[in-house]
This record gives structure tokens, C-alpha cells and sequence, in this order.
């Protein structure tokens, strides 16, 4: 029973890790969004400077990821819906990184556990906890990913429908939220592309690992 309940939350904390970790990429990563600049042509289609741009830019990122306890975006004004769905946003990144330095603990723990108690982890078919929670999760998100690639504006409107129900504050108006000219829809898109290619990347790496332990 101590096996399989020790199996059980490796395998569910390595794919939480996996997910979060992808997750915190674009926003942790900030020349990420400076890449875009020009090809998106957002100094052409705002009127600002790249300055201005990155100032805005990271003025938004820092309340996101609470680094600053007003709202602010550069030289561009704000709403209060504008500024409300950002509170929103903020939430859901600080839960991205609790949950990926949470599962990072447990995981440190588990290994911990195992090494002071001598138990080994379950290997279903042959294969680790970490392959099983890697397989499930990058299975679930090629369809995922499959499906927001032919209509990804619908996903963006799925997206923002689950994970902020009951709220429309996040159909910005140019006129009121300039700072949604210096975040175009691309921009989502590109991120989107990013986690999943992180994410993948990361489930390939740990399912390689787990079949050269059984060689």
C-alpha cells in the first residue's frame, strides 16, 4: 500500500511539475515578449517606442506575478475593468507558481522518503511513475493543442470562459485599454505555442530517462 500510494503521488507531482514548470516559461522569461516586437510591428501599431513598450510591458508582468501592488502599464492609461481582469490574471500566475514550488518540494520529499526508508517505486508495464505521468499529460495536451490549432480563437474564448467564468472584462477596448495593443492575440498564440513545446519537451526528456533506468 506504502508502494503504490508512494508511486501514485510521484507520478501526479512529476506531471503537476511538468505542466507548471512549462507554464512559468513565458512568464518568467521575458525576452520571450521582446522577440515579438518587431515582427508584430507594435511600435507601428501603438505609436509608442520599444521603450515605452517594454516599460508597459513589465510594469503589467511585475503586478501579475506580484511584484508591484498597483496596477500600472507604462505610459498607457487603464480602466478599472481593465485593471479588475488583471487582478484575476495575477491570481492564476502566483497559483501557477506556488503549485510548481509545491510539487517541486514534494517531489524532493518523496525522493527523501525513499532513500530513508529503502521503498521502490511501482513500475506498471515496465515503466516509472514519472513515464505514466508524462505519457498521460502530453497525451492530453497534443489533443489540446490539436484541437486550439484549428480554431485558436475559439480556444482563447474557451480559455478565458473557463478560468474566468461569469466575467467579460477581458474583452478589452483599445479605447479605454490601450494595453491591448502591445498584447495582440499573436502574442497568446505564440506563448500558447511555447508551453506546449516546453511541456512536450520536458515528458520526452523524463520518459527517455525511465527507459535507459530499464536498460
Amino acid at each position: 500500500m506504502k508502494q503504490k500510494i508512494l508511486t501514485f503521488l510521484t507520478a501526479l507531482a512529476t506531471a503537476l511539475w511538468v505542466l507548471t514548470c512549462s507554464i512559468a516559461v513565458p512568464l518568467l522569461v521575458r525576452p520571450f515578449y521582446a522577440l515579438h516586437i518587431t515582427p508584430l510591428q507594435l511600435e507601428e501599431n501603438t505609436g509608442l517606442t520599444r521603450e515605452q513598450i517594454l516599460e508597459a510591458y513589465d510594469d503589467v508582468m511585475d503586478y501579475c506575478l506580484g511584484l508591484r501592488e498597483d496596477f500600472a502599464a507604462g505610459v498607457l492609461p487603464f480602466s478599472a475593468d481593465g485593471a479588475a481582469h488583471f487582478a484575476d490574471v495575477q491570481k492564476l500566475f502566483l497559483l501557477d507558481l506556488w503549485v510548481l514550488g509545491i510539487s517541486t518540494l514534494v517531489l524532493l520529499i518523496l525522493w527523501l522518503v525513499r532513500r530513508r526508508t529503502g521503498l521502490r517505486l511501482l513500475r506498471p508495464a515496465g515503466r516509472g511513475p514519472a513515464f505514466w505521468g508524462c505519457v498521460g499529460l502530453g497525451a492530453a495536451f497534443l489533443v489540446v493543442g490539436a484541437l486550439a490549432a484549428t480554431d485558436f480563437d475559439r480556444a482563447f474564448t474557451i480559455f478565458h470562459t473557463l478560468f474566468f467564468p461569469g466575467k467579460d472584462n477581458w474583452i478589452f477596448s483599445p479605447a479605454t485599454d490601450p494595453v491591448i495593443l502591445i498584447l495582440p492575440q499573436e502574442f497568446f498564440r505564440n506563448c500558447a505555442l511555447l508551453i506546449l513545446g516546453v511541456l512536450l519537451a520536458l515528458c520526452t526528456l523524463l520518459i527517455g530517462l525511465d527507459f535507459r533506468k530499464r536498460k
